[in-house]
């Protein structure tokens, strides 16, 4: 016999899980775990097992026999088996066999001398007759450690119990057996911890059957005396006779039933006890959790059938092999890959790139940027070039030594520089080609359904930019050549000779002319010895004439300023201590280049760092160490620059007019490449795409073919339809579930103060239970009939009682701490009417620890 409580839910969630499934998705109703928390032999386990429907499959035993977490993992499955995590692949159908399979792991990890572990053992059963739900079962609390156990003992179990309850989609079962003290139970303690408001928490009061005669839990049970906010229900497990006759679940849950209606004490309230009531109760609080998870579920489903809808309605009447839904189709993706090409190039508002630059922007970037960078990376070798044009007007005058600049030597050098250009101006037109190859790709993927046509369409544009690509660099080569058919110097730009003289003359008081130009600024460390105070990170500005560093970016306090003259720039290697890269500076005079160091060090973090900084230092004309031997193997070469001084002065005059006519130069191709690369390649490309593209196609092959819908489209929109009324199904179960379940209301709070205090048990007789009543007058049965002090329980436990309100003097207290009453003696001769208690009988207990399931 299963859960029957849950029997109506099974269906529905059944159904509800299948439509999530169809559509690859799960259904997140995030049902609670319910774990069982009590002392040792409370008989947590047996309540466990009468739960999910089947008995003997956990550990039993006096003392502590749950030495493990054991997390069950209930499955709703046509079949009906376990299986282990720790025994991957196995199916225990004997369910002998699970409890022998938890005895044995158990001992593995603890040792057979009670000793514990927090590793939980994983166990889940399949069953048709269960919902998918997580039930713990967790050892024993205890205070006092026995075999193999540690000293703290009770601080790890509690731990352990915390590890699990703590959540809030944890239900919990305090259970406490009815002949001890329900007043210092320490499961409620624990529960109450983690769950101060009492809505996760439902006392369990097990061994009802095992108190002494005469005395009852009936004002507990009722929920008046020391009272829970959800209350508590009474079950009666098997007896170890039971166990050992094997009586099965329904003849267990036939006799706990005889119990209940057969006890006067218990009779009236006997619907709202045993195993049948517990699991129709957890089962109203798996209702409202999953009916409180619906609204969230329908409102995720909307969203995604609205989201289906547009796509959906072009599906439901489509026909695969309709030519003219094909002819249509390929006009459409046609039409839509030269929009998309177009709005890459162009730009547009529409799912805007925010982490990387592509199409137009960065076709942009390469005509704006990176080809002006190109060029500048052109930088001329000064000494060659002022070794080239000396060459130049020595060899033009030949014999003769010649009076005026000639002409012919700046036409020669200029020709020869503008001969350069054709490597960066190949290379931008490269560059735009790659971006424009990826952005066909990326604009051919909503192509992706007709694999065929995307095919085709990437192969004729690619093909064609590639046409364009050389067509482009002709034109490029083109615009080279006619720079150099003729040197323009009567361009309004050009400075002329007379001008390049005056500005030879000026060359030696131009440096003064300009002595704050910054050719950079940046932080760098000065490496110094520790003696001598030790390196120091300082911000440094290098200008035409000096080298000055300053405490900070501020540029406010100033540390020291360094002349450019007779420096020198020379490498150091990296320390074996140190991560930064070093180059040092010099004086080339053997003078003291900051206080009383010949030279000084300068440290980077990165090698490319020390690279810029020397290309600095090259600019503001301090050169490294080796060049001074170059120098001196120049002048004693027999083909060195003469020292003239009229020569000198005509290298200096070609060379300030070959600066002017390359930037005249290098000014009109910035200019002219972006436009030649905009017109012969990407405006050619927009309008072969917009004119010429489909014909092309049509061309490329049968129509038929192009337009074959790929496997994977083809299971998309069937996978799309499905979905669709999968969700439509998924809607309509919701509101089956929300109209054929019914949400009760959370029960109002109780003081349950009680649970927080630590009263001293009230005097009572033995086998009563903590919270009974203190002795009764002559006459009265066990349980002391008296006006409520709680309200009681949920409508799942019974209707609710209000409480009297304070002061009433029929109120009891939650606690009895006072002793117990004693009668009034009796006026000699009056008859009592209490019985006379039997000489020497002792008080019979029917033995608890070996009848419990736990």
């Amino acid at each position: 016999m299963g859960n029957r409580g849950m029997e109506d839910l099974i269906p529905l969630i059944n159904k509800l899980q299948d439509a999530f499934s169809s559509i690859g998705q799960t259904c997140n109703l995030d049902l609670p775990q319910i774990a069982v928390v009590g002392g040792q032999s409370a008989g947590k386990s047996s309540v466990l097992e009468n739960f999910v429907g089947r008995l003997d499959f956990l550990p039993r035993g006096s003392g502590i026999v749950t030495r493990r977490p054991l997390i069950l993992q209930l499955v709703n499955s046509k079949a009906e088996y376990a299986e282990f995590l720790h025994c991957k692949g196995r199916k225990f159908v004997d369910f002998d066999e699970v409890r022998q399979e938890i005895e044995a792991e158990t001992d593995r990890l603890t040792g057979s001398n009670k000793g514990i572990s927090p590793i939980p053992i994983n166990l889940r059963v399949y069953s048709p007759n269960v919902l998918n739900l997580t039930l713990i079962d967790l050892p024993g609390m205890t205070k006092v450690p026995v075999g193999d156990q540690p000293q703290d003992i009770e601080h790890q179990i509690r731990d352990m119990l915390l590890q699990f309850i703590t959540k809030e989609s944890c239900l919990i079962l305090a259970v406490t057996p009815a002949n001890t003290d329900l007043a210092n139970s320490d499961a409620l303690k624990i529960a109450k911890e983690v769950d101060p408001q009492g809505l996760r928490t439902i006392g369990v009061i097990t061994k009802l059957d095992l108190m002494d005669e005469g005395t009852d839990a009936r004002d507990i049970l009722e929920n008046k005396l020391l009272p829970l906010r959800r209350g508590y229900i009474g079950v009666v497990n098997r007896s170890q006779k039971d166990i050992d006759g094997k009586k099965d679940i329904r003849a267990a849950l036939a006799a706990e039933r005889k119990f209940f209606l057969s006890h006067p004490a218990y009779r009236h309230i006997a619907e709202r006890m045993g195993t049948p009531h517990l699991q129709k109760s957890l089962n109203q609080q798996l209702t409202n959790h999953i009916r409180d998870t619906l609204p969230g579920l329908r409102s995720k489903l909307q969203s995604q059938l609205l989201s289906l809808e547009k796509e959906v309605e072009e599906y439901k009447n489509f026909r695969p092999d309709d030519p003219a839904r094909k002819t249509k189709a390929l006009l459409q993706m046609v039409q839509q890959f030269g929009v998309d090409f177009e709005k890459c190039i162009e730009g547009s508002g529409d799912q805007v790139d925010t982490s990387n630059l592509s199409g137009g922007a960065k076709i942009n970037r390469i005509f704006h940027e990176r080809f002006p960078f190109e060029l500048v990376k052109m930088e001329f070798d000064e000494k060659e070039l002022r070794k080239e044009i000396s060459y130049a007007i020595k060899n033009i005058h030949g014999v003769r030594t010649g009076l005026f600049t000639p002409d012919l030597a700046f036409e020669a050098i200029v020709k020869k520089q503008i001969i350069k250009l054709k490597d960066p101006c190949l290379k931008c037109v490269d560059l735009v080609v790659v971006e424009l190859v990826t952005l066909i790709r990326k604009c051919t993927e909503k192509l992706t359904s007709y694999p065929r046509l995307r095919e085709e369409t990437e192969r004729i544009v690619t093909t064609y930019i590639r046409e364009r690509d050389s067509k482009t660099k002709d034109q490029v080569l083109l615009l080279i050549d006619i720079e150099l058919s003729y040197i323009n110097t009567n361009h309004e730009d050009f400075i002329g000779f007379a001008n390049a003289q005056q500005r030879t003359a000026a060359n030696a008081t131009k440096k003064r002319a300009m002595p704050n130009q910054v050719i950079r600024r940046g932080w760098l460390t000065i490496n110094i010895s520790i003696m001598k105070g030790g390196s120091k990170e300082y911000w440094f500005v290098l200008t035409a004439e000096s080298l000055s560093w300053y405490k900070d970016e501020e540029e406010k306090e100033k540390k020291y300023m360094l002349p450019l003259d007779n420096l020198k720039l020379r490498d150091v290697e990296k320390g074996f201590m140190s991560s930064k890269h070093v180059f040092a500076i010099f004086n080339t005079e053997q003078r003291n280049v900051y206080k009383d160091l010949r030279q000084i060090e300068l440290a980077c973090d990165t090698q490319e760092d020390v690279d810029s900084w020397k290309a600095s230092f090259l600019r503001a004309g301090v050169y490294p160490e080796k060049d001074q031997t170059e120098n001196e193997d120049a002048i004693n070469s027999s083909d060195t620059v003469s020292m003239d001084p009229q020569l000198e002065r005509q290298v200096e005059t070609i060379r300030n007019l070959v600066d002017s006519y390359i930037s005249i130069v290098n000014k009109s191709i910035r200019d002219l490449m972006p436009k030649t690369i905009m017109h012969l390649m990407i405006n050619s490309a927009k309008d072969f795409i917009h004119s010429e593209l489909l014909a092309y196609l049509y061309s490329a092959g049968d129509q038929g073919s192009l337009m074959e819908e790929s496997a994977e489209q083809a299971q998309r929109r069937d996978e799309m339809l499905r979905m669709y009324h999968a969700l439509k199904e998924a809607l309509v179960i919701i509101g089956d579930i929300s109209t054929t379940t019914i949400s009760t209301p959370v029960p109002p709070p109780v003081d349950d103060t009680w649970i927080a205090k630590e009263p001293s048990p009230p005097a009572s007789r033995p086998g009563t239970a903590s919270g009974a009543p203190p002795s009764r007058p002559p006459g009265v049965r066990g349980s002391t009939p008296g006006p409520p002090s709680a309200v009681n329980p949920s409508p799942a436990f019974g209707p609710p009682v209000p409480s009297r309100p304070p002061g009433d003097p029929n109120s009891v207290p939650l606690v009895p701490s006072r002793p117990a009453r004693v009668p009034p003696a009796l006026p000699p001769g009056v008859p009592s009417r209490r019985p006379p208690a039997a000489p020497n009988r002792p008080t019979i207990i029917r033995p608890s620890e070996p009848s419990l399931l736990d």
